[in-house]
């Protein structure tokens, strides 16, 4: 039989496992470069690459698609061949590198890199498929206002703009 201690442990286990994982997302908002394993941070030169599916010449740079395209001027584009053969690199990065988004930007989805990143995403889709793919929302009914929920709420409606890091 479990004595009141015992469960009293597993409880404070549980709730410390949980508050972790809550405390790991809060800090990969606050400092993105947190959340990842060392090198794994957005590079030096601002360049932001996806592999395309496609051969270099069905890849113009002065023709891009419409969420690169919308940011005119903005931004550099390189396109050469994936390393190995193995399809096209498409590359963007913003002329004028901002600083890191604050914390505020972040979570309000203002933040410039975090938006050449899903623009990028995107085009990457449109040029492979022909159209921006997109997954039913998933149903659900109103949530308690935990702090957990919110944090959960907020974290869904950051992430498609963070890309898969």
């Amino acid at each position: 039989m479990n004595s009141p201690l015992t469960s009293l442990a597993g409880a404070a286990s549980v709730a410390a496992r949980a508050g972790g994982g809550v405390v790991r997302r809060v800090r990969s908002v606050v400092s993105p470069s947190a959340s990842r394993p060392a090198g794994g941070g957005s590079p030096a030169s601002g360049w932001l690459a996806v592999t395309l599916f496609r051969s270099v010449s069905d890849v113009d740079p002065a023709h891009l698609p419409a969420p690169l395209a919308e940011f005119g001027g903005r931004i550099e584009v390189r396109v050469r061949p994936a390393p190995g053969g193995k399809g096209t690199e498409l590359a963007v990065r913003l002329r004028e590198r901002p600083s890191a988004g604050s914390l505020p930007q972040r979570l309000s989805g203002r933040d410039p890199q975090a938006d050449v990143r899903s623009a990028l995403r995107r085009a990457k889709q449109l040029i492979e498929v022909g159209e921006v793919l997109a997954v039913d929302p998933a149903p659900h009914g109103e949530r308690t206002a935990t702090p957990g929920g919110v944090l959960l709420e907020k974290w869904t409606e950051v992430a498609p703009g963070a890309g898969v890091r």
